[in-house]
Formats: structure tokens, C-alpha cells, sequence
């Protein structure tokens, strides 16, 4: 009977092999399906974000939604590559859940950080973005104003051509305190209701690195209802 044992056994391990590839090779299958679908659905939101952006208002006006209130924002036509920028990543909800990483009373409040999704990236907040920078686009009528949307960006020494980041940006929250800055960071935007929730959030405790203690999170960022958007 042995003589018979290993045959048996080898054909054991060969059943055995055979049906873990062939495992495998379903899930490689299911694998690039799944990914195949992702793309298509992602290429078809992107087909409809642009054409939403087509056909938005020459000014449109955007709701930030926070846990602490509603600041609506109207972009500037002036500012077209951040008009663009700020509507495509809001519409693809870009700042979702992000939090507002930087706050000083009497200066600007700051937000667009993807990195703060993440609680264990803490010690990052404030170097994240969508991988690219935007060309400055100063307006010299854009100034900053109570409420003016700017956008952040890296110092002089390593941005010397006062490159916008791709999705940061700040609203004013003293036109006084932010003053020297015209002229050095694009303005391509302005609050047209809720001042006062800038003021709320301006006046939360914050800790090391003016980051707020108790998170003050962006719920989304969608059209007012009162902005056009391309028909489906």
C-alpha cells in the first residue's frame, strides 16, 4: 500500500495548486475589472465636473460649509486659473472633511490641507496639496479685503515666483492685520455672506502652530443654489 501513498499525495498537492492559481488568476481578473470600472467612473465624473465648470456664472458663488456655519464666496473672473482650480476641486469634493489648520485672530484663517484628513499625519499639517501650484494671478483691485479668498503659498526663498499652492487658501479676517500681503499672494475671491462665521471661527482656542484644539472641519464646498450649473 506505501507504493501507493506519495502518487496520491502528489496528486493531492497538484488539485491543491491548481485551484490556489486559478484562485489567483480570478481575483488578478476581478482585480483589473474593479480598475477598469474606477477608471471609466472616474473619467465620467470628470466629464461631468468640467462641464459644471463650463458652465458656471462668470462670478459664481460657493457655500463653505463648516461645523460652525455657512460662508458663502464668490470667485473672481479675474482670477481665471484659480476660479477654475478651486470650483474643480470643490465639485469633485476635494475638501471634504478637511480641517482648518491655522487660525490666527486678528489675521486670516486657513483651510485646504488633505493631510488633515488624516489625524495620524497631525505633525504634516499644513505641507499637503493635490501635487501641482498654480501661477499667480495679481489683480490690483483684488485686495485684501475682510473676507477676501486667497491662496497660500511657499516663501520667497523657494517660490520666487510667488506660485499659488494647488489647493490651500485663507480668508481674511482683519483686512488690517493682512494688509502687507497684497500685492504677494493671489486674491481670487470674496466672502458675501458670512463674516461673522470667519469671526467665530478666527476666536477658537488654538495650540501649538495656531492649529485649533477642538477641529473646525469644511463639511464640503458645493454651488450656492443660486449658481448656474450645466444640465445632465
Amino acid at each position: 500500500m506505501k507504493k501507493y501513498i506519495i502518487p496520491a499525495l502528489c496528486l493531492l498537492g497538484a488539485v491543491v495548486l491548481f485551484a490556489s492559481c486559478g484562485n489567483k488568476a480570478k481575483q488578478a481578473a476581478q482585480q483589473a475589472e474593479q480598475a477598469a470600472a474606477d477608471s471609466a467612473a472616474a473619467a465620467e465624473q470628470a466629464q461631468i465636473i468640467a462641464k459644471k465648470i463650463e458652465a458656471l456664472d462668470e462670478e459664481p458663488v460657493f457655500d463653505i460649509i463648516t461645523n460652525m456655519g455657512v460662508i458663502k464666496v464668490k470667485l473672481y473672473s479675474k482670477t481665471p486659473k484659480h476660479r477654475e482650480n478651486f470650483a474643480r476641486l470643490a465639485l469633485s469634493g476635494f475638501y471634504d472633511g478637511i480641517l482648518f489648520h491655522r487660525v490666527i485672530n486678528g489675521f486670516m484663517i486657513q483651510a485646504g490641507d488633505p493631510l488633515t484628513k488624516d489625524p495620524d499625519k497631525a505633525a504634516s499639517y499644513g505641507t499637503g496639496g493635490p501635487g501641482y501650484t498654480i501661477p499667480a494671478e495679481f489683480v490690483p483691485e483684488y485686495t485684501h479685503l475682510k473676507g477676501a479668498l486667497a491662496a497660500a503659498r511657499r516663501g520667497d526663498a523657494a517660490n520666487p515666483y510667488k506660485e499659488s499652492s494647488g489647493s490651500q487658501f485663507y480668508l481674511v479676517q482683519d483686512e488690517y492685520g493682512c494688509s502687507s500681503l497684497n500685492g504677494d499672494y493671489t486674491v481670487f475671491g470674496q466672502t458675501v455672506e458670512g463674516l461673522d462665521v470667519i469671526d467665530k471661527i478666527a476666536a477658537v482656542e488654538t495650540g501649538a502652530k495656531d492649529r485649533p484644539v477642538q477641529d473646525v472641519k469644511i463639511i464640503t464646498i458645493k454651488l450656492d443654489d443660486g449658481t448656474v450649473v450645466a444640465s445632465n
